[in-house]
């Protein structure tokens, strides 16, 4: 049987997941619809988004159609909870982006398309909401064509739009207007299909188009827009039709050696870790032994399968398929299973969180619970960044808004009973590289106390690039231990620059290698005070790879937004100095009637101030889009953050005074 692992996506509340709840039904799954508002549907599964009536956590339910098994996850709609959506982008064969019909295309739709068509993933398009009053799926359409993507074509008419009445009837060969839309968009993908056209017009029936539709939607070049309603039900055949129809399905090899990826942990009833892993060739039986990620390989000691609406045990599971596993107990998100796949490549998707608080747990005594039920969260979102400071006792997290530490917040109270407060949240920046720099501490030469031998040259990288550690030295100079250890703590401790902020994209090359082989007493006791251990790459490789920034020097960046704001346009005089005195920078001013579209850039870091403001300034007229654009430098002093844990600045002058009784002593 084909598969399809098919992502339900949207702005929040356009109403994906009552989506769900309605595919799930017409398909035999579900015996009744859920209902959003009552805490019933059945992706929702956690109390919390019971009781929100948002979608927090990204669900996997499946169903059969014909001979397609659509294994349906549902992903979160806040903007506060996208890195949930970005876990789940690698396993998906197609998706289905939900529009409201009423409110249109918003701010984390266009956010969702630009990535769905950088990654080439088949997309469906669903207006839903037609019943509701202000419905315009007319005006909704033209809206996706002006700022999603011009090669969209519309497959069914709406009836009474905005009416509990309103209904879709799909177009068909009848209807020569929607088959001349249709040929034109495909004419304009399919150079064989255009020749034929011109050669002659009538040896293009239907079936044709239709075949070329699904060819060219399965490429993602083309996106089929359907109409409806998940609450009345209406247009939902149609979808569910193109689902299966236009959408991609695969069949992978079940004999091929196990390809998979890792793109969510759970918590089950005992604690226990549960890895959920698209599987993307092989077979995984249980008892068998995979590897995972670095961590070498691992038992797995049990497996469930989604199918059919429920979660099932099962003696293995194939190629194609998402299941859930247990003894994967060092698994992490993002981790390759078996052997890599190219479509787990591990790239980010979206922008990074730009906010970060500190947690205050109630009660001192609390403190070890909370950074443990934290540990925890961390799994399940690697992108919160849980850090702790040992000597200020502080544990601080990334965050991507205020209703994620609202969550958090209930999530440590309800699951793990510790109660919480957040400081206000601060703004993340970067430190970026500015030049070229290298430092040197030689084995046995004053200062170095460590019995090893490191050179480091730190080089800027362009934004993206990453961090990359290279090799100037050959590799057998000394044992392939030291050089892990001075790799792995090269990425340490370039979690805190100089200014005490993450040091994202530069290239370091190791420039000197040296260590004392391993030295034995006659009686063959190991000698420490004589030989080189992995340590002293650990313990010496953070103050020379900060001497070697210093020495390169690095500039603080602050994260900007883009922004899009509409507004009337007789208060353009007032609302452009309150823009100004917000950092805000308008890079383009459009007439639009009596309105105008303003366009332009916002340090990250206001943006929450012109939201709050923005009711006031337009006379609850305006309607405001931002989306992280990049990081620019910062305009003025650079603002500096508490370092944390081991940072080698401030245990120099220790560690000098180490080295100075240790040489002396020698």
């Amino acid at each position: 049987m084909k598969t399809l692992n098919l992502g339900i996506l949207a702005h929040v509340d356009a109403g994906k997941t009552s989506l769900t709840e309605r595919l799930l039904h017409d398909v035999g799954v579900l015996d009744e619809i859920g209902s959003v508002d009552a805490g019933s549907t059945r992706t929702d599964s956690l109390a919390l988004e019971r009781q929100r009536g948002i979608t927090i956590r990204s669900a996997v339910v499946s169903f059969v159609v014909d001979d397609v098994t659509v294994n349906l996850i549902d992903t979160p709609g806040h903007p506060d909870f996208i890195a949930e959506v970005e876990r789940v982008l690698g396993v998906l064969d197609g998706a289905v982006l939900v529009i409201s019909a009423v409110e249109g295309v918003q701010p984390q739709t266009r956010v969702l398309m630009r990535t769905l068509r950088r990654l080439r993933i088949p997309t469906l398009i669903f207006v839903n909401k037609v019943d509701r009053a202000g419905a315009d799926p007319d005006r909704v359409l033209r809206a996706v064509a002006e700022r999603l993507t011009p090669s969209v074509v519309a497959m069914a008419s709406v009836a009474a739009p905005g009416t509990r009445d309103a209904h879709c009837t799909p177009y068909g060969p009848a209807d020569d207007r929607f088959t001349d839309r249709l040929l034109d968009l495909l004419a304009g993908q399919d150079d064989a299909l255009l020749a034929d056209w011109v050669a002659d017009t009538s040896a293009l029936p239907y079936p044709r188009l239709g075949r070329a539709l699904a060819v060219w939607t399965g490429r993602a070049l083309v996106h089929p827009v359907f109409a409806g309603s998940a609450i009345t039900g209406a247009g939902v055949d149609a979808l569910i039709a193109g689902i299966t129809e236009l959408l991609p399905t695969v069949r992978g090899d079940a004999d091929a050696p196990v390809s998979g990826t890792v793109f969510a942990i759970e918590r089950g009833p005992a604690g226990e870790k549960i890895a959920l892993v698209r599987l993307f060739a092989g077979t995984i039986r249980v008892r068998d032994r995979i590897r995972v990620g670095a961590a070498g390989a691992a038992l797995v000691t049990a497996v469930r399968v989604v199918a059919d609406g429920a979660d099932v045990a099962a003696a293995s599971v194939g190629a194609g398929h998402i299941a859930r596993l247990w003894g994967l107990t060092e698994a992490r998100i993002g981790d390759p299973v078996g052997a890599p796949h190219e479509r787990a490549d591990g790239d980010r998707h979206f922008a990074p969180p730009t906010l970060e608080t500190v947690v205050v747990p109630a009660r001192p005594a609390d403190r070890v619970a909370a950074h443990a039920a934290l540990s925890q969260l961390a799994e399940q979102d690697p992108l919160i960044n849980l850090r702790q400071d040992d000597r200020q006792h502080e544990m601080t997290l990334s965050l991507y808004g205020e209703v994620q530490k609202e969550v958090i917040q209930a999530t440590l109270a309800d699951d793990f009973g510790v109660a919480v407060t957040f400081r206000e949240s601060s703004t993340v920046h970067v430190e970026r590289v500015c030049g070229v720099g290298a430092a040197v501490e030689v084995i046995a030469v004053a200062p170095n106390p460590f019995l090893a031998t490191v050179g480091l040259r730190v080089a800027p990288a362009p934004a993206g690039a990453g961090v990359s550690f290279r090799l100037g030295v050959e590799l057998g100079s000394m044992p392939p231990a030291f050089f892990a250890a001075v790799e792995e703590t090269v990425h340490r401790t370039l979690r805190q620059g100089p200014h005490g902020w993450q040091v994202p994209d530069c290239e370091v090359t190791m420039t000197h290698a040296g260590y004392w082989a391993r030295q034995s007493h006659s009686h063959g006791t190991f000698d420490k005070s004589m030989s080189s251990t992995a340590g002293d790459f650990r313990n010496l490789t953070p103050l020379v790879l900060m001497a070697a920034l210093t020495r390169a020097g690095t500039r603080v960046h602050e994260p900007v937004h883009r922004f899009r704001l509409e507004a009337p346009g007789d208060i353009l005089g007032t609302l452009l100095p309150a823009l100004a005195r917000l950092d805000a920078v308008p890079t383009n001013t459009t007439g639009q009637g009596t309105s105008y579209l303003v366009e332009g850039e916002i340090p990250a870091g206001r943006v929450h101030a012109l939201e709050r403001r923005l009711p006031a300034l337009t006379r609850g007229e305006g309607v405001l889009e931002t989306a992280f654009d990049r990081y620019r430098p910062v305009r003025g002093p650079a603002p500096t953050r508490p370092r944390w844990d081991h940072n080698p600045l401030d245990r120099k002058e220790y560690l000098l005074a180490v080295a100075r009784r240790v040489v002396g002593g020698r």
